[in-house]
């Protein structure tokens, strides 16, 4: 029998409750219906308010978006570059989230930063002396003004909100004191309509675009006007500054602006290389550090030409814009910002600390406020710096200091 087949009974398949003719008993239902599909650009519309609502979502809110290099916005934030051990690091994470708390603090100083300014212009506006606003340079101001409305549009093309805070709050208080000095007729009135216009049309392209409803054609036009605005400005107002010591031209303004246009426009059709083009695009957040930097020299200079005017500074307001700045040095330090890291220790050192000397060599101040003013700044950069090597895990603050300047 081993080589014939036996027959093999049927196998059959049933379900738990046979029936009758069917191996499988399944209960069908008619399909549902599928909705037709939204047209293309509803369905993209759609996509882009959820793509909105997810950004502006707390949740999401909760990782920051830092910023990058100033020199390069393209290239990776070093801190992203870091090991997944030293991120995840407990004193890693608390460092970040401190630092953020510092620049949001820093909201409070530069709130009322120009406020003993406004309230002593007031006074004498009121007492009808006006040249004791003479005392407060209206081209220093209008530098600062416009350093301060550069430096908006980058931090909010960075998406740092407690700074973008702290800038408008800037803008406006500067505009306030530059207003007064218009009406002391410290500032001549057509400059004073022309940087009106320009802060007006500036608060409103920067915040449509920090909520999403400007066009991007529109900002890439503002970048544009800023960096050429900037690099005009820059060169005329240091050579301004020492006017009737040099001789009273626009020559550094026309030069600087002819060569800004150039530059602007080979950059958009192409006509430099990667690394030029990269380069004219962080001119307008260089530009903007260093007109807030020459700030400080004008004022300095303005107590140098007449010392007698210098109680007409309030010595509350130098030593709130040391503070507000001084704020955000560890932030800046710990993100390997350069331009904010030297944007802020400069404003410490001669907006707040510098003035605070002249106020103190007139006898505005006394010792006790001037010295603790001092060491109060020094402990508070030698914190920031020891932290930041302590958390990073470096053997010496130098090696921060190297890779905020280098980028690596």
């Amino acid at each position: 029998m081993a080589g014939s087949l036996l027959p093999v009974g049927k196998a059959v398949l049933r379900s738990r409750q046979p029936s009758n003719g069917y191996i499988f008993n399944v209960n069908l239902q008619q399909p549902k219906s599928i909705p037709n599909l939204l047209p293309y650009k509803k369905r993209a519309k759609q996509n882009n308010n959820l793509n909105k609502s997810v950004l502006v979502s707390p949740l999401v809110c909760q990782y920051r978006l830092r910023p990058v290099s100033a020199l390069d916005s393209d290239v990776p934030n070093p801190i992203d570059q870091r090991s997944e051990d030293l991120k995840s690091s407990e004193s890693f994470k608390q460092w970040d989230s401190l630092t953020a708390k510092f620049a949001g603090a820093a909201n409070i100083p530069f709130l009322i930063l120009q406020l003993p300014q406004i309230i002593l212009n007031a006074r004498n506006l009121l007492a009808g002396n006006n040249a004791a606003l003479f005392a407060v340079p209206w081209l220093g101001m209008f530098t600062g003004l416009l350093g301060n409305l550069s430096l908006l549009s980058y931090f909010i093309k960075k998406r740092e909100t407690e700074v973008v805070v702290v800038q408008t709050l800037g803008v406006v208080t500067i505009y306030i004191v530059i207003s007064q000095l218009a009406m002391a007729g410290s500032m001549p009135l057509p400059h004073y309509a022309v940087t009106s216009l320009v802060i007006a049309c500036g608060l409103v392209v920067n915040f449509m675009n920090y909520f999403y409803v400007l066009n991007p054609v529109i900002w890439r036009y503002w970048e544009d006007f800023i960096t050429v605005a900037g690099l005009s400005a820059l060169p005329q107002v240091m050579w301004s500054t020492f006017i009737p010591y040099v001789p009273n031209t626009i020559l550094p303004g026309a030069v600087a602006f002819v060569v800004a246009i150039l530059s602007v426009i080979m950059s958009r059709t192409g006509k430099l290389p990667e690394k030029g083009i990269k380069f004219v695009g962080s001119l307008s957040g260089w530009t903007a550090t260093l007109l807030f930097m020459w700030m400080p020299v004008s004022q300095m200079w303005t107590n140098l030409l007449n010392p007698d005017n210098i109680k007409g500074l309030s010595a509350l307001s130098m030593l709130l814009a040391m503070i507000g700045n001084g704020l955000m040095i560890p932030r800046a330090l710990f993100t390997r910002d350069l331009m904010w890291f030297t944007g802020s220790t400069w404003a410490c050192v001669f907006y707040g600390w510098g003035n605070l000397v002249c106020l103190y060599l007139c006898k505005v101040i006394s010792r006790e406020f001037f010295l603790a003013s001092t060491v109060g700044f020094v402990a508070w950069l030698v914190f920031s710096f020891w932290k930041d090597t302590q958390v990073y895990g470096y053997s010496s603050p130098l090696k921060s200091l190297k890779e905020l300047i280098s980028g690596s």
